[in-house]
């Protein structure tokens, strides 16, 4: 008995470590979801180079002082944002990055080169306009508080935002050493209180993806009084965007912190 006991410890902790290695192999098809390329008449579709890649953002109003960039969330075409975002911000130039292997892009997403291609996207912006805000949903909070803790930008508005994927992953898998095999954790946390720049966090009452905890967390993280909160009642971590108060929210930050950075 205690031989068929030592047996069965050792086949479970193979099967333990086999789990282990194929969620490290496997890791970056677990968190990046790439879209198929879209096509759209109503916005300008820039090509980038970037390290070895070519990024496709689309570009809407081209002229202005203001403008904003998007990181969209994981699996979001971004291309959809650009009619709403037409209506809401009708005075500023828009740029909707799709990552490195999403709509159009090439090349392979890594949370490396995402923030890379963010700070790049942002000087060529930066080069054509006054002022640059940059909204980040989901996924892309992680890409949008990186570059605003390295860059200096105007307004940061977050969607459903995380403190870290490694913490979501923890709270996800706490069975598995998450830590020691995650290489892309987007460290929100870690990075926020470098961000000078007035923040907006939008959250979705119901949202189950990313719990509430992980996004409070993130907002403590900020200086005291530099985040506007507001939660939109009635939605989910994928609705939010369809509730008529989103679009209101974001273009009354961006205005207002536009103003204030004159």
């Amino acid at each position: 008995m205690r031989r068929l006991g030592l047996v069965a410890i050792a086949i479970a902790l193979i099967v333990y470590a086999a789990l282990c290695g194929v969620l490290y192999v496997a890791q970056r098809s677990l968190i990046y979801f790439p879209t198929r390329e879209s096509r759209s008449s109503r916005a300008e579709a820039l090509s980038i180079e970037a390290d070895g890649a070519v990024l496709k953002v689309w570009r809407v109003h081209a002229t202005g002082d203001g403008a904003l960039i998007y990181f969209g969330g994981n699996a979001e075409d971004v291309a959809a944002n650009i009619a709403p975002f037409q209506a809401a911000f009708p005075n500023t130039a828009i740029y909707l990055v799709n990552y490195r292997g999403y709509g159009g892009s090439t090349g392979s997403p890594s949370e490396r080169a995402l923030n890379a291609d963010a700070e790049l996207v942002f000087d060529r912006v930066r080069s054509e306009h006054a002022r640059v805000a940059v909204i980040g949903r989901s996924l892309g909070s992680g890409v949008a508080v990186h570059l605003a803790s390295v860059r200096e930008v105007s307004g940061l508005a977050l969607v459903t935002p995380f403190d870290s994927v490694l913490r979501v992953a923890q709270r996800a898998l706490p069975f598995v050493p998450v830590s020691w095999l995650l290489e892309d954790t987007f460290d929100s946390l870690a990075k926020a209180p470098r961000v000078r720049a007035p923040v907006l966090v939008l959250l979705a009452e119901l949202d189950r993806v990313v719990p509430r905890a992980h996004s409070e967390r993130l907002i403590a993280a900020f200086a005291p009084g530099q985040v506007e909160v507001r939660t939109i009642a009635g939605t989910n971590h994928d609705s939010i965007s369809d509730a008529p108060e989103y679009g209101r929210a974001l273009a009354e930050f961006l205005s207002s912190s536009a103003a204030a950075r004159g």
